[in-house]
């Protein structure tokens, strides 16, 4: 009730000993934190919080626009109301290495369990968009050791997502990540791969934990768990699937509004008051609530 009783620390060390395990972990994207409870109800391993979509729920485009506090505030938002791990996207880390640096103990503060930035450079496009255009790697290995060493919980994951593979190719993205992974990278996230094959291939060449996004609409095939697991990666993300989910249920739901003048015909579509207070654990308040009002201490009237 209220939050869960499970630390952020202890969230982290849990994540840790799950990337350890063999199995694919899996962490659909939450764009509010009612979203975050309904993952955790269904059984989920975590987490994920994209900045494409806190950028989107703001009514503005992924390039960039978001700062670091308002990603911040969301973040905790998001994480607080959960005992699974959360995870966080960065996008480029708000600046320069110091900024990222800064970034990293403020996420730590908020309870995230980890992060990732990424090798782009101002103003940063949509991993599955063309002519992104990126910084050196010396740049981005750089942002990565700073981001790791301002950490004061070990156990706070530091990634490194490359977008590399769209301009220069798959050899200069393994490449890439090999340098992320030897500036202070515990997990690579390889963005818009083309075919199973060349998951394949990075897992093969890469020898730290690997991070794939199974984003709709793009540029990777939407391969399934049991295929992830198989070629070897840790996490799976879905982060925009549960706003794309809710945008497409709105739209028809306004439209027939629209049309009809009632959502009567709707009912049938929408989450029950039942489900709702479920979700939010409305009883455990009330619970709590009447306990207070009907504790007495001892000697009272």
């Amino acid at each position: 009730m209220l939050f869960p009783a499970v630390t952020a620390q202890e969230k982290r060390s849990d994540l840790r000993t799950k990337l350890q395990s063999g199995k694919l972990l899996q962490f659909p994207g939450a764009f509010a934190p009612i979203v975050a409870q309904s993952i955790e109800s269904m059984g989920f391993d975590g987490v994920y919080i994209s900045g494409a979509v806190l950028s989107n729920d703001l009514g503005l485009p992924d390039i960039g626009l978001t700062t670091q506090t308002e990603v911040a505030s969301r973040a905790k938002a998001i994480a607080r109301i959960t005992k699974l791990p959360s995870i966080v996207d960065i996008d480029t880390g708000f600046g320069e290495p110091l900024n990222a640096a800064r970034t990293v103990q403020e996420l730590e503060d908020c309870g995230l369990c980890g992060c990732h930035l990424e090798d782009q450079m101002n103003p940063k496009r949509c991993g599955h968009l063309d002519n992104k255009q990126l910084v050196t790697p010396q740049e981005m290995a750089m942002k990565v050791r700073a981001a790791a060493e301002a950490r004061r919980d070990k156990n706070f994951l530091i990634i490194a997502r490359t977008d590399a593979r769209a301009s220069e190719g798959l050899d200069a993205a393994v490449n890439r990540a090999k340098r992320y992974v030897d500036a202070g990278a515990e997990m690579i996230f390889p963005e818009a791969l083309k075919d199973e094959k060349e998951f394949e291939a990075f897992r093969k060449a890469v020898d730290v934990p690997l991070l794939a996004n199974m984003t709709e609409f793009g540029k990777s095939p939407l391969l399934d768990k049991e295929t992830l697991e198989g070629l070897g990666f840790n996490i799976v993300i879905y982060p925009v699937t549960t706003l794309r989910l809710a945008m497409g249920a709105v739209e028809r739901g306004l439209k027939q509004i629209k049309e009809k003048g009632t959502q009567q015909d709707l009912l049938d579509q929408m989450q029950t008051r039942k489900r709702l207070y479920e979700v939010v654990q409305y009883e455990s308040y009330n619970d709590f609530d009447s306990s207070i009002f009907n504790f007495k201490l001892e000697g009272d009237a």
